[in-house]
């Protein structure tokens, strides 16, 4: 069987990591090689596996391969994503898929005008809990959705994630998109109106708001609420979480997408943590990208479903400006 051969362009989000090892445990893949501008991002991943390292990401592309998967800054992921379609290579994408809504439709359109797939990278939609959940709405097990409670609540990212001349947003663009996209595939309607609040409450001198709270009107009626906020401080014991209270017209489902936990007490780490035990939804991601691509068929997770999650983010934007709900 002829390998799939994968490149992957920056690992400026940590992301990039956990696809990487995804894509190394994958038997059908070869990764080709590793763009990124910054060496010491990447060193210890290509000296350990031997990988050929660009400098260039242009490089990268004109070296024979299927594929590429970018987790480059956000404000970078159309030029990388455009360039790398023009190339004739498939593209998984880092979320946000963009940060305008016109950068993001011509992702789509060159991708589509190249013939290749374009995928956003939305691991939570193989969280254990998410996918039983999906399955028990369409059974009909909680009647017609009426609303929907979610959170994306983390802690503090800093560096270019801060910086919304390289991340185009702070928490509001951040941690909204992956729960939008949850609602947006369990909901199965269209956003059409949002109202948002954005704030510095927990970092003092950031460009970015650190906090942020989201309301979605679907077109089918049900609305959605997502708090958004950089709000896990030092002491609590994991990164942030991935929530949803699901209320339907007769029954209500709660997720927790990492409640898959030990809870660990170490003298190392100075504090009780949360130790993850469930599934590895980044590797079920990747996973997915590979066989659609080997297949022939459509990416599970498109850039139209990308462009649907981010562009809910930016309304949100433009609400806070406003102070008032903003039609998509």
């Amino acid at each position: 069987m002829n390998k799939l051969k994968v490149g992957m362009i920056s690992f400026a989000h940590g992301h990039g990591f956990s696809y990487f090892h995804a894509l190394h445990q994958l038997d059908q893949v070869e990764i080709v090689g590793i763009a990124d501008s910054v060496k010491d991002r990447v060193s210890g991943i290509v000296e350990e596996h031997g990988l050929a390292y660009y400098a260039d990401y242009r490089e990268l592309l004109e070296q024979k391969m299927d594929a590429v998967v970018i987790c480059s800054e956000n404000v970078y992921h159309a030029e990388l994503t455009i360039a790398a379609a023009k190339k004739g290579l498939h593209v998984l994408c880092e979320k946000p898929l963009g940060v305008s809504v016109e950068e993001m439709q011509e992702m789509i359109s060159v991708c589509r005008a190249n013939n290749v797939q374009l995928m956003t990278a939305f691991p939570c939609r193989y969280l254990a809990s998410v996918v039983s959940a999906k399955q028990a709405v369409d059974q009909g097990e909680i009647g017609d959705i009426i609303a929907i409670k979610g959170t994306n609540r983390g802690s503090f990212p800093g560096g270019w994630f801060v910086e919304p001349e390289l991340s185009g947003g702070g928490a509001l663009l951040d941690h909204t998109v992956h729960v939008m996209d949850l609602m947006n595939w369990i909901v199965g309607s269209k956003a059409e109106e949002v109202f948002a609040h954005a704030a510095n409450l927990f970092k003092e001198g950031l460009k970015t708001d650190d906090a942020g709270m989201i309301n979605v009107k679907f077109e089918n009626g049900v609305f959605g609420t997502i708090d958004t906020s950089w709000s896990r401080q030092s002491p609590f014991p994991t990164w942030g979480d991935v929530t949803m209270e699901i209320v339907g017209t007769k029954g209500v489902i709660s997720v927790d997408g990492f409640a898959q936990s030990n809870e660990l007490y170490s003298s190392a780490a100075g504090k009780g943590q949360w130790s993850f035990w469930g599934d590895n939804m980044d590797f079920y991601l990747v996973k997915a990208f590979v066989e659609a691509i080997a297949s022939g068929q459509p990416a599970p997770i498109s850039g139209e479903d990308g462009l649907r999650s981010a562009e809910v983010a930016l309304a949100g934007y433009r609400s806070v400006d406003s102070g008032q709900p903003v039609k998509l």
